[in-house]
């Protein structure tokens, strides 16, 4: 499949890049930045054919976006004028970029995801699944953590668990959930869903689920060591894309969870 990385120049874009010389299937037919960034026209160390551009990758079946949220309005612009599958990995949406997101998927196959890595997707279902079996009587508290040059909090993928908590309660997360405390808060309500954000040093990811009870606390998990868990990831669903039909897709779908 001919795919094409977006934000090619950055962290998880070399990742991609040498993630893809390694699995069957990925043919990358270009590595694109920014107009003005520095790399232009430099030889993509990571793919010797390549060179990084500016130029749209118009003969990509699909492009994989790690960028910044403000890119992705014109970047789904482009993919949809070009008819191409994208997986969306870019945090920190708007309102009006998610919308953005869901008028396009009206016209092209779009994996949408905060994490791409197969240990946090099924950390998802797992949070989903505790949160409905230990019910009302267990605190929920999210606690992730992520390098300090990360921009966005709580990251997208705390979001997601958050979301997934409050899908096993059967409530909608707007109504429950608290993005850190501060000052006289008052007593914790029933039913609140916690969610916490730590910046620092180099750290790729790290997500905790805590269900705290009186009596006993149940914690789930999730360490990233390596950015190549989401570019694994990514890669997987790009070649799953291949032919799919216009819609919202999620890493659920790619890996056979969802219904």
């Amino acid at each position: 499949m001919r795919i094409a990385i977006l934000g090619a120049a950055g962290r998880m874009g070399q990742n991609l890049l040498r993630c893809a010389a390694k699995t069957e299937g990925c043919e990358i037919v270009a590595a694109v930045e920014r107009p003005g960034h520095p790399c232009l026209s430099a030889a993509v160390p990571e793919a010797p054919a390549l060179r990084y551009t500016a130029d749209w990758p118009a003969d990509a079946q699909a492009v994989i976006d790690f960028t910044f949220h403000e890119c992705v309005t014109a970047n789904l612009a482009n993919a949809v004028a070009n008819k191409q599958a994208v997986v969306l990995g870019t945090t920190g949406l708007t309102d009006a970029e998610k919308q953005c997101v869901a008028d396009a998927a009206a016209q092209i196959p779009i994996v949408w995801a905060a994490n791409m890595s197969l240990g946090v997707n099924l950390l998802l279902e797992l949070v989903k699944r505790a949160a409905a079996v230990l019910g009302q009587g267990y605190d929920i508290e999210i606690v992730e953590a992520h390098h300090r040059l990360k921009k966005d909090a709580p990251s997208g993928t705390a979001l997601s668990l958050a979301e997934a908590a409050a899908a096993g309660r059967g409530v909608a997360l707007r109504d429950v959930a608290c993005c850190g405390r501060e000052g006289i808060v008052g007593e914790r309500p029933t039913g609140e869903i916690g969610i916490h954000a730590v910046r620092g040093g180099a750290i790729v990811g790290e997500h905790t689920v805590s269900f705290i009870s009186d009596e006993e606390t149940v914690a789930i998990a999730h360490t990233a060591t390596s950015r190549e868990a989401f570019a694994t990831g990514a890669l997987r669903a790009a070649l799953w894309l291949n032919a799919r039909a216009p819609g919202i897709y999620t890493m659920r779908h790619v890996l056979g969870f969802a219904d």
